[in-house]
């Protein structure tokens, strides 16, 4: 690969991390499932991706996400999540907020509409991205950071590509039977060696992974415990509230995540605005990804007592929710100012831009959608 290179800094505490990660797989007999070392390499304190200082988002980051290109996608869900709070409580929570750009967004839109917000709770792990948070959210007195699910919420929860930075386990098919992918460390390396599924790992195959021992010997693919766990989490937060939560993600249904020809899974890496697929590249400066199984999300959201609400494209719930009515409170005739704009929206709702291949997945408790949002509704195809 040729990619960019990293500051000595970076590359010293991509060092500092690879070091960690060894003396862990060395600690644990000489291998970790990969799902533990995706988690050191985003998360390990203040060395992982998102726990260390490396910038993320934007220009200067490795990824952009829809609220960085632009403040309609946040106007819009600000649309939805007003209708939600109407039926609940003026509360809000974001996971994994980026840059802050989403919350300024929606609570700068609901203002406007004069809608009331109590409470703006951002939980996020990264401390470089919290301080860019508070300094884009300082005239926002509602907003507050944590770690920690609340035990019991009434509004709506917001999580834009949160669930697709959540540690995965990856399985291979070999010789009619399942195997974890494990990292040991090689000549000073780290690398991929099989190992035997444990009894929740078989669990989690069966589950997600329809028609899984038909498979052909060879074909590799991610299962998402991790995921499946936070949306168990969503359900018990809601257990004794009303709201929804409202889930934006890049993914499919399990019956297009796991087709024959997908042999060697979703997982990505992104680098200075570079996608590849090597997991172990400059630990700690990569974002490491796999695309969402929503249909394992919606089972998982529905088995612990949450409604599933919905589930769309991001263009039908976007176009749903009114991003074409905001768009066009900017005077055409004015292109300097509307071209800017409608390109924005059209990279956020084109089928060969992000419109279809991300998707969105509304879940809740004793709420309903906006007639509009119901209608765009596809839940019946997961």
């Amino acid at each position: 690969m040729s990619l960019p290179l990293p500051s000595s800094d970076a590359l010293a505490a991509s060092q500092a991390l690879q070091r960690m990660i060894a003396a862990e797989i060395a600690d644990q007999g000489g291998a970790i499932p990969f799902a533990r070392f995706m988690e050191l390499a985003l998360y390990a304190p203040n060395l992982g991706y998102y726990s260390g200082g490396a910038a993320k988002l934007g220009r200067d980051g490795d990824f952009t996400t829809s609220p960085e290109i632009s403040p309609l996608f946040g106007a819009t869900l600000a649309r939805a999540a007003a209708a939600i709070m109407a039926q609940s409580a003026p509360n809000i929570i974001e996971f994994g907020a980026g840059t802050g750009k989403l919350a300024y967004d929606v609570l700068t839109t609901l203002g406007e509409l004069g809608v009331r917000v109590d409470s703006y709770t951002i939980i996020e792990l990264s401390g470089e991205l919290r301080a860019r948070q508070q300094e884009v959210l300082k005239d926002f007195p509602q907003v507050r950071w944590t770690h920690d699910f609340p035990v019991a919420f009434r509004g709506v929860v917001l999580a834009n590509e949160v669930l697709d930075a959540m540690p995965v386990e990856l399985v291979v098919r070999d010789a009619g039977r399942w195997l974890r992918q494990m990292v040991t460390v090689e000549d000073g390396r780290f690398a991929f060696t099989p190992a035997e599924p444990d009894a929740a790992l078989v669990d989690q195959i069966a589950r997600q992974i329809p028609d899984a021992d038909t498979l052909q010997d060879g074909y590799l693919t991610e299962v998402h415990p991790v995921a499946c766990g936070f949306m168990r989490s969503l359900a018990q937060m809601f257990e004794k509230g009303k709201g929804a939560a409202i889930l934006i993600d890049y993914g499919f249904p399990a019956h297009e995540y796991y087709f024959d020809e997908r042999t060697s899974g979703t997982l990505m890496c992104h680098y200075r605005h570079h996608a590849h697929p090597d997991p172990f590249y400059l630990p700690g400066l990569q974002d490491i990804t796999a695309h969402v199984d929503f249909t394992a999300m919606a089972l998982a959201a529905h088995g612990a007592g949450l409604d599933v609400l919905g589930y769309m494209s991001q263009a039908a719930f976007l176009l749903a929710a009114g991003i074409g009515e905001l768009l066009l409170k900017t005077d055409p005739e004015d292109a300097l100012r509307y071209l800017p704009q409608s390109k924005a929206v059209q990279k956020l709702v084109s089928p060969a831009e992000m419109g279809e291949l991300f998707k969105v997945l509304i879940v809740g408790s004793g709420v309903a959608l906006e007639p509009a949002i119901e209608r765009a509704d596809r839940s019946h195809k997961l």
